[in-house]
């Protein structure tokens, strides 16, 4: 159904009966020329941060044969369809580039795409400027087109809640429900890669879904807590439904799991971040704008936040579950100082989607920066990811026998003060 949706806000009145096909691609010296079999349509390109991309909607055009990988600033080039009749061309970025211009030839069969080098100010503001459309000489004037979507009236946003549809993970560990449930968040999946390292090879959805295993297999191994996975395999998910299936599940702890990336190459170590609306510095502002962008696609907001949700966050409910988070994270950073190299200020505060759960403790963990080399190799080896696991191991159990031993302190006193 979303896919559906997806297609019918991007229809250009380009007939799918004449999508071209992609017969050749060529990205050489900063140019990227396409040929195709058939005329297509108009083309729309955009720029995406976090990690950076640069993508292309071709109207009236299908997936074809492979392009070239590697050249200048492009690490490689992917290909798929978005919607029925749509070419989507995703380039991902070792560096930041931008689009110069696009051109098409007179028959439009075929086009080319002109990159350049820019710099990380001028590749925000490519982000922040959005779709540029440029109309192929048998689909239309560029004037006519840019100014059709100029309007935009498919631009809205999709509410889709934190369920949609989704069956409850699976519940690992001892089927006893006495037990505290820990709900792991392998950051990213499906279109959504995450953060990439430097070289390219390594994607932040692979190394995240990784640690998430090791995790519930140490947590499980104790046998004194449940777990289950928000997925298991490279999907997506919407920001609220990850922590929309830990709230179905009534979930006692929720653990995100991310990789961190930054330009300074020497930037390194884990950090934990816990909710809050006022972020503890720029740095913190920047990744929460970045992950929250997760639930950003072709520019509709998939996520349907609200300002019911909002009003949640200065709920006392909500307040109490803040508390809960920050205890748990600093938990966290004592219980596996031995295990994970954590960052001198690694506890800190920003406004992640993901961590709005108003009646669940949560926490989102940095394990690493992607971008640093020792760090990447470190988060991506079964012995770092171990050691990742066994460090949040040792805080779960820390966190619950408090939690155990506050309530049994709480029974007594409530017993000491009736027999008086």
């Amino acid at each position: 159904m979303l896919q559906l949706l997806l297609a019918l806000f991007c229809l250009t009145g380009w007939s799918p009966a004449e999508a071209g096909s992609l017969q050749s691609a060529r990205l050489e010296d900063g140019e990227l020329t396409l040929r195709f079999d058939g005329p297509v349509g108009e083309a729309a390109s955009f720029a995406l941060d976090g990690p950076r991309r640069l993508a292309i909607d071709i109207a009236g055009a299908s997936p074809g044969r492979p392009v070239m990988d590697s050249s200048g600033d492009v690490l490689r080039v992917r290909q798929g369809r978005f919607g029925s009749d749509t070419l989507r061309l995703v380039l991902d970025l070792g560096q930041p580039a931008v689009i110069n211009t696009v051109r098409f030839s007179p028959d439009g069969r075929s086009i080319t795409v002109a990159l350049r080098s820019a710099s990380v100010s001028q590749f925000v503001d490519a982000v922040r400027r959005g779709e540029r459309l440029i109309a192929s000489p048998v689909s239309g004037t560029p004037t006519l087109a840019m100014a059709r979507r100029e309007n935009r009236p498919y631009q809205v946003s999709v509410p889709i809640g934190p369920a949609r549809g989704l069956g409850l993970p699976r519940v690992y560990g001892p089927a006893d429900s006495r037990l505290p449930l820990v709900v792991i968040d392998a950051g990213h999946g499906g279109h959504d890669p995450g953060a990439l390292s430097r070289d390219g090879r390594l994607r932040e959805e692979e190394v995240t879904l990784a640690i998430a295993r090791a995790t519930r297999d140490a947590l499980v191994a104790t046998g004194r807590v449940r777990v289950a996975l928000t997925r298991e395999d490279d999907r997506y998910l919407v920001l609220e439904e990850r922590y929309g299936l830990a709230r179905r599940l009534n979930a006692n702890l929720f653990i995100s799991i991310h990789a961190d990336a930054a330009e300074n190459e020497h930037a390194t170590g884990a950090s934990i971040y816990t909710l809050s609306e006022v972020a503890s510095d720029r740095e913190a502002a920047r990744l929460a704008a970045r992950e929250n962008r997760a639930n950003i696609l072709n520019g509709i907001d998939l996520g349907g936040r609200s300002d019911d949700v909002r009003s949640i966050l200065i709920d006392l409910t909500q307040r109490e579950t803040m508390n809960l988070s920050a205890d748990f994270a600093r938990t966290l950073q004592r219980a596996a100082a031995g295990t994970i190299p954590f960052r001198t200020d690694s506890h800190r505060f920003a406004g992640f989607v993901v961590l709005k759960a108003p009646d669940m403790p949560s926490v989102l963990v940095e394990t690493g920066f992607i971008t640093n080399e020792a760090d990447a190799a470190r988060i991506a080896s079964r012995e770092g990811q171990q050691n990742i696991a066994r460090g949040i191991r040792q805080a779960v159990l820390t966190h619950f026998a408090r939690q155990i031993a506050a309530r049994e302190a709480a029974v007594a006193s409530a017993g000491r003060g009736a027999a008086r």
